[in-house]
């Protein structure tokens, strides 16, 4: 048995904010929401495997982390990457939506790309092979 990702995360300032964003805009579906304490155990994954890895929208509440997730915004580094189909495409449905992005597709060797401001603190990247 060989070892596969399960779970992943990224860190988000509103966890409401957040899902919906992260649903009705990247189009992930919710597969988790449960209390623990202030926040919630949240998940999503994507409509084309609803079992497979689970994304968590972490609350970002411990300091050091605020200051990294902080960092790598300025600097333009994306949290996470997602892979679909074509960028250009995408792009186009997202900046109709009003996402802004940081980015607009560009061709990188054999991969397109795009990176586009989440709303909760995030720069995230959009590729395609």
């Amino acid at each position: 048995m060989s070892i596969k990702i399960i779970l992943t995360s990224v860190m988000v300032d509103d966890q409401e904010k957040a899902l919906k964003f992260y649903t009705d805009i990247l189009g992930f579906i919710k597969k988790n929401e449960f209390p623990v304490g202030a926040y919630k155990w949240l998940t999503v994954v994507s409509r084309e495997d609803e079992h497979g890895v689970e994304l968590t929208l972490e609350p970002n509440a411990f300091p050091p982390a605020k200051i990294f997730q902080q960092a790598l915004f300025e600097a333009g580094i994306p949290a996470t990457s997602f892979a679909v189909g074509d960028v250009q495409r995408e792009y186009e449905r997202m900046e109709k939506l009003g996402v802004v992005f940081k980015t607009k597709p560009t061709k990188m060797g054999p991969m397109t790309i795009a990176v586009l401001d989440d709303t909760c603190g995030n720069l995230i990247q959009i590729a395609q092979k």
